[in-house]
């Protein structure tokens, strides 16, 4: 099969899951011998262009004429049967998908995130939830509420965006295929108004993970894996081991952001049970995981799908995350980890707690977990839900065409 892959890479400053899952889907598909091409962009492009850059990602968001023209003759020239897109902010615009609107080239989009629906991306405002846009399907509370970055004016573009393609149509006529992550997440884009008959899911894989350490040799250790930021709950965190007190294990923090050094005065006092480790390699980040015995994740917000879940499946850790969004549907409370409430002290403590001394419990919730990897999260697995969603959207190509 000949597809074209489209995607605009995150700036190299910013870890991203997307531009990794991007990566690992090409070379799947390359291993197992499509003729695989690339359409790409770096955020970067912009960023180094300062104000210049900042304005030309801004009217580049809702439609580039420019990427239109490009996707178009390049579908004209290669002829792919599909085009899988992964991410077109800021610099690609959704206009690519009007691109192959009249060639036999069928269309595919993986939802990373709500961009689509909401300025944020993350549906989250003022520490909590917030799906308004998603619900009344519009713009207006993003523009009301400066959604994104805090700023009415940043979030103009994207809103513009969101309004613009929804009244162009082009999730109802455009897209033969929407890839999602968590059933969650397919229930939540209906609500938004997308075509449920289109929408698959189709989790993140690992290729190749190492063989799971032995309970015995690992660390008493539980490791959270992410960014610093208000979204990911680690003030609640932070604040549940020092009402655990001194029976709790260490935890040890991979990862940065803004919300570092006030989490760092948050957990002055607690010795040595809480250590910031900084960002890390992921070679680096892999082994600490694979020697834990808990993975705990209490994001406030509705995450997409969490690499470090399916890493820790894979390296056989059990996890513990807010009963929220799509971790609730990847945790099975009691069985590969446990849920608690999300921005709860009392319950984030209690349930960890209740885990952690439980030992000979915890290592069957580890084998439990590698359980689930296999799976659901193998290469082999993911190629085969891969290659049935790409002859769904082949098909539904050929339909329209036809009609």
């Amino acid at each position: 099969m000949k597809t074209l892959l489209v995607h605009n890479f995150y700036g190299s400053t910013s870890p991203s899951g997307e531009n990794t899952v991007f990566a690992a889907e090409a070379e799947l598909l390359r291993q197992r011998g499509h003729e695989v091409s690339e359409f790409i962009r770096h955020s970067d492009e912009i960023r180094s262009q300062g104000a210049w850059g900042v304005l030309k990602g801004a009217l580049s968001t809702p439609w580039n004429p420019f990427s239109y023209i490009k996707i178009a003759k390049t579908i004209e020239r290669e002829r792919p049967e599909i085009m899988h897109v992964h991410n077109t902010f800021p610099l690609f615009s959704n206009s690519i998908f009007h691109s192959a609107m009249k060639s036999s080239t069928a269309t595919v989009l993986t939802l990373h995130n709500y961009r689509t629906v909401c300025a944020a991306a993350i549906p989250m405002r003022d520490g909590i939830t917030c799906t308004k846009c998603i619900d009344q399907q519009s713009v207006v509370p993003a523009v009301k509420y400066g959604c994104y970055r805090q700023s009415r004016l940043a979030t103009l573009p994207l809103a513009t965006s969101i309004a613009l393609h929804r009244k162009l149509g082009t999730w109802q006529e455009q897209v033969d295929a929407f890839i999602v992550l968590t059933d969650f997440q397919r229930n939540l884009m209906i609500t938004a108004g997308f075509p449920s008959e289109r929408i698959h899911i189709k989790p993140h894989f690992y290729p190749d993970p190492p063989t799971p350490i032995s309970w015995q040799e690992r660390d008493a250790k539980v490791l959270f894996v992410g960014r610093l930021g208000e979204e990911k709950g680690v003030r609640f965190l932070l604040e549940a081991w020092s009402a655990w007190g001194e029976l709790a294990p260490q935890l040890e923090l991979i990862g940065d952001g803004p919300l570092r050094p006030e989490l760092e005065r948050l957990a002055q006092g607690q010795g040595d049970r809480v250590r910031f480790l900084g960002q890390l390699p992921f070679e680096e980040t892999q082994e600490r995981l694979a020697k834990s015995r808990l993975l705990v994740l209490p994001s406030i917000c509705f995450e997409g799908f969490p690499m470090v879940i399916r890493e820790a499946f894979a390296l056989g850790v059990p996890v513990a995350a807010s009963n929220l969004g799509a971790m609730a549907s990847l945790v099975d409370n009691g069985k590969n980890g446990v849920l608690f409430e999300p921005g709860s002290v009392n319950d984030i403590s209690q349930a960890i707690a209740a885990a952690w001394n439980d030992q000979s419990n915890l290592a069957i919730m580890a084998e439990a977990a590698r359980a689930e990897f296999e799976e659901k999260y193998t290469a082999e697995a993911n190629y085969k839900l891969l290659m049935d969603i790409y002859q769904k959207a082949i098909e539904n190509r050929r339909r329209k065409l036809n009609q």
